[in-house]
Parts: structure tokens; C-alpha cells; sequence
């Protein structure tokens, strides 16, 4: 496998709509993109139900509101700074093992760990164990959230056909946009029909337990799953690594290619560690780069998707309905944008896209707060503002996961682009609404989500302007 900075260069596919391409690359999108759905599912529903979580689990005798929301979200953060462990971990299994079976046990732990918080006793019931169940569990997902990325990436856009390789990652940004309004629109469900006692009492753990179904759902998908064709193509991986149970739809290389491997197999994983790395110190370089380059889409889209629900409630005493509702479309501008600016980025450049929507996100996240916490100001206008921000934040999100592809050669894609984003994420978006609580608490400063915005997305427009031009039209490197 050759470390060569590129490839040849892509030929452009035509205009870009909906992505077509052979029954493989369709059957690899739709499986790259169910277990990432049921991550941000579970992340929108944990962030809608924050007051109500923070209430069942870490509220002891004595303990006020504010402290135990601040729990919440450090248990929330808890599990993001898992995810690079679990980046590190399942990207190495998948770098050496293959994506495909790396990506089924990344789904059987996420569903698991889900469904088990809708049945996790409360803290009245068993007392101080409570916050630290929920934590264990969280702590899993985070595991799990850290495998999921790098995977379905690695394989959408292995998949993808020439000059759709951003509209094919794009897919998987869309289905965390899918997920979150997946679990804000459960939450806004429940909190129509059913009264705020029962919700605190019984309905908030309804949409936790809906997760093991759509896992279900996601592990048949899976396991029906071929390998990727740039891991197949990788030295040493034998002729029958390809579809479930090897076959004709199998590596291509034959024996020739066993020969060119450099280093010894793991036992029982067929050519495992015998694929070309590249060099440690470019790769870190390039982990650290790509994490700089995804502060923006991380710092934002947590701040306007995720925190701005429990911020809207705690400091502007907005009602839980009203919360959700702005939730809602600032999920739903966010939805809207990805895909189009996935597909843009194939004619224009990951560079143009994304360093538009950094800029424009830092310009405006000052007169977004301000109008959204205008009393005189129209709930129409606010509405639109709140889809708005969310729309930006997506211009970012649609090229991203292209981008990051295009960092790494395929022997260390899985775990590469999976730290980046995992680190990016950690950092920038796990901590959000800690950092944003516990500041807001601290000083009374109600502008603190938007210095938060403005400063992290200028730095992301820095990283981002030293793009390739023409990346987007060459190869993915072997």
C-alpha cells in the first residue's frame, strides 16, 4: 500500500442529487449510516431530558438544581472523552480486521448501552449507585460513539462512486441531523401527551428504550454488510475478505498480494496487521490537524443543537415546550443543508464550503443570541434565526467527513479519521455544556455561547484555509 500524499484525480460524476451508484455503495451507505443515527438519537434525547436526568440521578438530599445540571452535562462530557479511546481502540481493529466486523460489534454495545439507561433504576431507588451506573453506561457509548465515526466513514466513502465521495460522507453528518431530530422529536412527542410529572416520573425513558429495536434494525443491516473495496485492496488481505462468509464478491489480488505483506498476521484475523502504514508522525500530525479543522462543526453544532435547550430553560426561563420547539429547528436547518453542501463540496472544494460556514457562524453568533433572547422580538424571526444558525453549522458538517477521509491513507483511515473527529468532539463539543453551564453560573455572563462559537470557529476557518484546492478530485489514497 503506498503512502503517496495523492492519487490519480477523480473525474467529476455529473450534477449531484441523490446518491446513485452500484447496489453495493447504496447497501454500504444505508449501513454506515443506521448505527450513527442511533448514536445522536440517544445524544439529542439525553440533551433534551438534561433537567429531568439531572433530577433522577443527581439530585441527593440537599443538592440544588444547578449543581445537579452541571453533573449531568460532566457525565455527558465523560462519555466524549471516551470516544478517542474508543477511536484508538476500534480503529485499530478496523484498520487490521476489516470495517465491517469492527462496525457490528460498535452496534451491539451502543444499542446495549442505550437501552439500558431507560431501565436504569433512579437515585431514590438505589441511592449513590445511581450516577455512577449512568456514568459506567455513558462511558460505553462513548466507547462505542468513538468506533462508529471512523467506520462508517472509512466504508461510505470507500464505497463512494467518483466525484461523490463528499455527498456519500455527507450521509453521515445527515444522519447525525436525522438522529438529533429523531430524539428532540420524541422528546417534543412525549412532552405533548404526556403531563411534566410523568414525564419525570416514567416517559423520559420510553425513547432510551426505543433504541433497541432500531439497533435490531441496524445489526441485520450489518451483518449483511461486504468489506470495503479500498481494504480488500490492501497488501495481504486474502481473496475471501469481501462479502459475509468471503465468496466471489471477495479481495481481488490473490496470492501476490500476501507476498508483499510486511509483518506477521494476528491470529484468527485474516491479514491482519500486514497492510503498508504510514509513518506515526504523519498520521499524529494529521489526527491534530483534522481535530483543528472540525473545532467549528463540533463547538457549534453542540452549542445551537444540543446545549441550547437546557441553556433556553435555565437562563432565559423558557418553558420545556418552547426549548424543544427551538431545538427542533435548529435541527431541522442543520438537516437541510448537509446533503447540498456534501454535494457542492464534489464541483467546488471541501475548503470553499467549509471555511464559508466557519466564518459565517463566527460572525453571526452574537446577533443570533440576541435576538433569540429579545422578548420584543418576533417568534417568527427567532424561529428562522435558530434554522438559520443551524443551516451554517451544516455547511460545515457536509464536507466534513469527506474531508477527513481524504487526510489518511486506507491502513490507518479507521482510526485517523476516528481520533480527529473523536478529539474534535471531546474537546470542543462534550464539553460544551459544562463549559457553557458552569460559566454562565460562575459569572452571569449570557453571552458566553457565543464567545464560545466566535472564538472556536475562526480558529477552525484558519485550519480549514490550508485545504487542497483540488482534494476533492483525487483519489482516496491506498
Amino acid at each position: 500500500m503506498t503512502t503517496s500524499v495523492h492519487g490519480p484525480a477523480e473525474e467529476a460524476a455529473g450534477p449531484q442529487g441523490p446518491p446513485t451508484g452500484p447496489p453495493r455503495s447504496r447497501r454500504a451507505l444505508v449501513a454506515g449510516s443506521v448505527g450513527n443515527f442511533i448514536e445522536w438519537y440517544e445524544f439529542g434525547v439525553y440533551g433534551c431530558f438534561a433537567t429531568v436526568i439531572a433530577a433522577t440521578f443527581f439530585t441527593p438530599e440537599g443538592g440544588g438544581e444547578a449543581e445537579a445540571l452541571v453533573r449531568t452535562y460532566a457525565s455527558f462530557a465523560l462519555a466524549f472523552f471516551f470516544r478517542p479511546v474508543g477511536a484508538a481502540l476500534f480503529g485499530r481493529l478496523g484498520d487490521r480486521a476489516g470495517r465491517r466486523p469492527t462496525l457490528i460489534l460498535v452496534v451491539l454495545l451502543m444499542t446495549a448501552a442505550t437501552t439500558l439507561i431507560g431501565l436504569l433504576p433512579s437515585y431514590a431507588v438505589i441511592g449513590a449507585a445511581a450516577p455512577w451506573l449512568l456514568t459506567l453506561l455513558r462511558i460505553v457509548q462513548g466507547l462505542s460513539a468513538g468506533g462508529e465515526f471512523g467506520g462508517a466513514v472509512s466504508l461510505m466513502t470507500e464505497f463512494a462512486p467518483p466525484g461523490r465521495r463528499g455527498l456519500y460522507g455527507a450521509w453521515q453528518s445527515f444522519t447525525v441531523a436525522l438522529g438529533l431530530l429523531g430524539g428532540v422529536g420524541a422528546a417534543a412527542g412525549l412532552a405533548t401527551v404526556l403531563s411534566e410529572a410523568q414525564l419525570a416520573a416514567w416517559g423520559w425513558r420510553v425513547p432510551f428504550l426505543l433504541a433497541l429495536p432500531m439497533g435490531l434494525g441496524a445489526l441485520w443491516l450489518r451483518l449483511r454488510l461486504e468489506e470495503s473495496p479500498s481494504f480488500r485492496r490492501a497488501p495481504g488481505v486474502p481473496d475471501d475478505a469481501g462479502a459475509p462468509g468471503g465468496g466471489p464478491d471477495g479481495g481481488r489480488r490473490g496470492a501476490a498480494a500476501g507476498a508483499a505483506a510486511d509483518g506477521p498476521a494476528l491470529p484468527g484475523v485474516p491479514g491482519a496487521g500486514r497492510a503498508v502504514r504510514a509513518p506515526a508522525g504523519e498520521t499524529v500530525r494529521a489526527i491534530v490537524l483534522g481535530a483543528g479543522r472540525l473545532m467549528g462543526w463540533s463547538a457549534a453544532g453542540y452549542t445551537f443543537l444540543v446545549v441550547l435547550p437546557s441553556y433556553l430553560q435555565s437562563v432565559l426561563d423558557a418553558s420545556f415546550r418552547q426549548a424543544l420547539t427551538a431545538s427542533v429547528l435548529a435541527n431541522a436547518g442543520f438537516a437541510a443543508a448537509i446533503l447540498p453542501a456534501g454535494a457542492l463540496s464534489d464541483r467546488v472544494g471541501r475548503r470553499a464550503v467549509m471555511v464559508t460556514g466557519a466564518v459565517v457562524a463566527a460572525v453571526t453568533a452574537f446577533p443570533l443570541l440576541d435576538l433569540v433572547r429579545d422578548p420584543a422580538a418576533p417568534t417568527a424571526a427567532k424561529g428562522l434565526a435558530v434554522c438559520a444558525a443551524g443551516a451554517v453549522v451544516g455547511l460545515m458538517a457536509g464536507p466534513g467527513p469527506a474531508m477527513l477521509a481524504e487526510m489518511f491513507p486506507t491502513g490507518v483511515r479507521y482510526t485517523g479519521l476516528g481520533l480527529a473527529y473523536a478529539l474534535s468532539n471531546a474537546v470542543f463539543a462534550g464539553c460544551a455544556g459544562l463549559v457553557i453551564t458552569y460559566a454562565v453560573e460562575r459569572t452571569g455572563e449570557a453571552d458566553i455561547p457565543a464567545y464560545y462559537v466566535a472564538v472556536t470557529c475562526a480558529a477552525s476557518a484558519l485550519a480549514l484555509a490550508g485545504l487542497r484546492s483540488d482534494g476533492h478530485r483525487r483519489a482516496l489514497r491506498d
